[in-house]
């Protein structure tokens, strides 16, 4: 199926059940597209970290009056931000991967839940691709089995995971945005394959791996923020 059909088969079987969990990357603003064209009430939310690129929040605002839209969009717990920064320091996150994956949590994975928790199906924009820690995904990821556990602490393990442009290259996606002029981040014409928060993400160097600026500081097996762990 092509990652069109994808979708239109679980947004006509799922309703407002279903979302695109958008980062405002390259990928998510193809399937941003994808679905307002099937669906122009299909679901699109992202999480503001509170540490985004202004290029980024200028996309949002970009995004919405291009499809006439408003994207939903969720936001980290303030309490829990001041409490990390009291006790750890503003940009803790460069001293260990335990402190950044705990950064990730509070500002990433929380707001996450609460927007899952709307959800039966999650629709992301993951690709083969672009990662070591991503070539063993598939297109449809299927629940665990929560049936014996006495809470849903994780909301991603009851959900479905939709992944339709997983062998998509990177090729294929800019061919996309240019032949239906779809927006996209400007920093990825100034070296940025993959954008997250501002402190977290560099420009890459021609050659080198596409996830090379997130988390630059760690191992490639590292980096991931724990949306995608499964």
């Amino acid at each position: 199926m092509t990652p069109q059909e994808i979708i239109r088969y679980f947004l006509d079987k799922y309703g407002d059940r279903v979302a695109l969990a958008s980062s405002l990357g390259l990928e998510d603003q193809v399937l941003t597209d994808m679905m307002l064209k099937i669906n122009p009430e299909a679901r699109i939310f992202t999480i503001d970290t509170g540490r985004l690129f202004p290029e980024t929040y200028s996309l949002i605002d970009r995004t919405n009056i291009t499809y006439g839209i408003k994207m939903e969009v969720y936001f980290p717990e303030y309490g829990s931000i001041e409490g990390y920064v009291r006790s750890n320091g503003v940009n803790a996150f460069y001293e260990s991967v335990e402190k950044r994956k705990e950064c990730c949590r509070l500002r990433k994975i929380l707001p996450l839940q609460r927007a899952l928790s709307t959800l039966d199906v999650w629709i992301c924009g993951l690709r083969r691709e672009q990662s070591v820690t991503r070539t063993e995904i598939k297109v449809v990821e299927y629940p665990k089995d929560t049936s014996t556990s006495s809470s849903h602490a994780n909301e991603a393990d009851r959900l479905i995971k939709v992944n339709p442009l997983i062998n998509f290259t990177e090729e294929d996606l800019w061919e996309y945005i240019r032949a239906n002029k779809a927006p996209y981040n400007s920093l990825h014409e100034k070296g940025f394959p993959s954008i997250g928060c501002s402190p977290c993400t560099r420009a890459v160097a021609s050659g080198e791996d596409i996830r090379a600026g997130r988390w630059w500081w760690e191992n490639p097996e590292h980096k991931e923020c724990g949306l995608h762990i499964n």
